[in-house]
């Protein structure tokens, strides 16, 4: 998931006419943050009967690779850490991510599009052919209409303009589920699933079964006070980075913020997404100051 902070821990809000951001207090999460959604989703079953029901397939098993699946192509390029990314047992990989921003000039249809070539080379072990290649489906579930049709939801396959219904057969596919969409030809489950993402309230076994989970992941004062470390030094992070604007600046404070969070006990794999960073950088960091 990426919606750019505000989602992840803040809400906006408006104050002399102007929209700002502020972090969310923890009684204040939904299904649509980020760092609730992740956690909910590492409920093997739901987020296996999720996936069947939005592609109207059958799956035997899930495992996840990764608490939070880090792809780390090169050093000098930009990692991709992923909200939920399951595989089945027959190889499909999955990534599902909750979207709160609507990004502008085609920067959600963009992104989907680097996540797919950064999933693609991940997905090949060194030395091995394209044809390895397994199934891939990228499903985004947003709180908005991305592409302004009315329709609830939207898949992507590759196909050719020249001859209607042929497909290219990259066994590549993305979706966009819209939460402000209702169509009674959508799976009644993932209708009223999105319908909770929007606000509503929980209808039908599978979203009330997913609401007693946001219940029950919420009820930790583990969980909360992971939340809460990461809340304030993201927040701390950019203010720093707006007063003082110098690089610099913000990568000595995303060190502070780093070193904070090992000593709060938070795990290596969460720091390294919130701080864009390597978990090896992270492992590195922590034996260096004696805090692992």
């Amino acid at each position: 998931m990426h919606c750019q902070g505000v989602q992840l821990f803040g809400i906006l809000q408006i104050e002399g006419g102007e929209a700002v951001k502020r972090i969310k207090d923890w009684e204040e999460l939904t299904i649509q943050d980020n760092f609730l959604f992740q956690k909910v989703m590492r409920n093997k079953r739901l987020c296996q009967y999720l996936i069947e029901k939005i592609l109207q397939i059958k799956i035997a098993d899930i495992t996840y690779p990764d608490t939070e699946k880090a792809i780390d192509i090169r050093l000098d390029s930009k990692s991709v850490r992923l909200d939920v990314y399951v595989q089945d047992d027959t190889g499909r990989v999955f990534n599902i991510e909750m979207q709160c921003t609507d990004e502008q000039d085609s920067g959600l249809a963009k992104r989907t599009r680097y996540y797919q070539a950064m999933i693609d080379m991940d997905m090949l072990k060194k030395g091995e052919v394209y044809n390895k290649l397994r199934p891939s489906y990228i499903i985004f579930i947003c709180t908005f209409d991305a592409f302004d049709a009315g329709l609830p939801m939207y898949t992507f396959r590759n196909r050719c303009i020249e001859t209607e219904g042929l497909e290219l057969g990259d066994e590549g596919t993305k979706i966009f589920l819209n939460s402000k969409g209702d169509s009674d030809t959508l799976d009644p489950d993932v209708r009223a699933f999105l319908r909770y993402v929007d606000g509503k309230a929980a209808e039908g076994a599978f979203v009330k079964a997913v609401e007693r989970e946001v219940i029950r992941v919420k009820e930790p004062k583990e969980t909360r006070r992971e939340y809460m470390t990461l809340a304030m030094e993201l927040e701390r992070q950019r203010q720093f980075g707006r007063e003082e604007g110098r690089e610099e600046g913000r990568e000595e404070e995303r060190l502070q913020m780093i070193l904070a969070m090992l000593k709060d006990g938070v795990a290596k794999e969460t720091i390294a997404k919130y701080a864009r960073v390597s978990v090896e950088y992270i492992t590195e960091l922590g034996k260096k100051n004696h805090l692992l």
